[in-house]
């Protein structure tokens, strides 16, 4: 039977975190940067976000990639992240995803042992290198764009926790980064619910009290993710984390609000934040490689490949790092998601059993 929307799709995880990518059955966007196609896509087809994140079609966890064709000579292809409540500039995880479901299914032909390809993010150009056996990505090395903090030990008064340090920093998202050993929280994956309880409660706070923009993109602002950082639990890990993604609005009379979808893998976005914030304070040098450890125990690896200086109109320069992060994807499934001109649910739907 006809449809009015066909969407074909391939289900990835990198390191635990599920990231749908969309291969064929995306309209036409008008020409320009990834950035610009994002905002219009954002602006007029938003209905393809919800639709495959929500039910019946979606879950809280679960994050969506468009592969999109760039109009930019470098680029071998180019994507648009989709989350439950923003369109990110850059995510580490889906662009794992993304070169995972790319080369695996000969969307970009597959060398081994080493596949080297350029995508277009919103944020930016992102150069990948992936290693390649038997027709399996093994392993995708990728250069993130410019990492930096912005403010450190920023003292924030959130409700119920009292004062709370919290350092924000830009990683491809703005974070808002807090000591979970401090808060006396558990960073395992039994614990997501008050991991999010309590990240969604510091996020909004420092919204609210420091809230923040990139200097050279004013229309990204921020915090819109938080993540806590804790002692390791497994060998070779320098630090733990738990990143959340907001799901909905936060109301401070209504607890059951106070709530997010915990990011399953170690984040890359998040481990380029932290390698930031690591390196303004001295921590980490170029050269240096840092373990980053996800709530499923999951790992990846970040490297600082160099310092850079980010130009700030009207400002002072900013230090920035030039992160690469390393970790693994797994193609779980493949489906073509379609839409039935009669769905009373075009968009979608959540329920307060497991959405907030």
């Amino acid at each position: 039977m006809p449809f009015d929307l066909t969407l074909s799709a391939i289900d990835v995880h990198a390191e635990g975190e599920p990231g749908r990518v969309i291969t064929a059955g995306m309209p036409e966007l008008p020409p320009g940067t990834m950035l610009e196609k994002m905002q219009w896509l954002e602006a007029n087809a938003d209905h393809i976000r919800l639709q495959m994140l929500r039910e019946p079609r979606g879950y809280p966890g679960l994050c969506c990639n468009a592969i999109v064709p760039s109009d930019d000579p470098a680029a071998d292809a180019g994507f648009i992240i989709m989350e439950q409540t923003e369109y990110p500039p850059m995510s580490g995880s889906n662009t794992i995803c993304v070169v995972t479901a790319l080369l695996e299914t000969g969307i970009v032909p597959m060398v081994e042992p080493v596949t080297e390809l350029t995508l277009e993010a919103p944020a930016g150009l992102i150069g990948v290198r992936a290693d390649c056996a038997g027709g399996k990505v093994t392993a995708v090395h990728f250069t993130n764009v410019p990492a930096f903090a912005l403010h450190l030990d920023v003292p924030i008064d959130v409700p119920t926790l009292g004062t709370v340090m919290v350092d924000i920093a830009w990683g491809g998202m703005f974070y808002a980064i807090a000591d979970a050993d401090v808060l006396g929280v558990d960073l395992g994956a039994a614990n997501g619910g008050e991991i999010a309880r309590v990240s969604e409660m510091i996020r909004v706070a420092t919204v609210e009290q420091m809230p923040v923009s990139h200097p050279q993109h004013r229309e990204l602002t921020g915090p819109t993710i938080s993540q806590l950082s804790g002692a390791s639990s497994v060998p070779g890990a320098d630090r733990r984390n738990a990143v959340t993604v907001a799901t909905g609005a936060l109301d401070w009379d209504r607890p059951e609000t106070w709530t997010g979808a915990l990011d399953r893998c170690p984040c890359g976005t998040g481990t380029s934040a932290q390698m930031a914030v690591r390196h303004a304070r001295g921590e980490l040098a170029v050269g240096d490689t840092f373990v980053h450890e996800g709530p499923l125990g999951t790992t990846f690896t970040g490297r600082v490949l160099e310092e850079v200086v980010v130009d700030v109109p009207d400002g002072d320069p900013i230090t920035a790092i030039i992160p690469e992060i390393s970790g693994q994807g797994w193609i779980t499934g493949r489906g073509e998601y379609v839409l039935d001109s009669t769905d009373p649910f075009p968009e979608g739907f959540t329920i307060g059993d497991i959405w907030p």
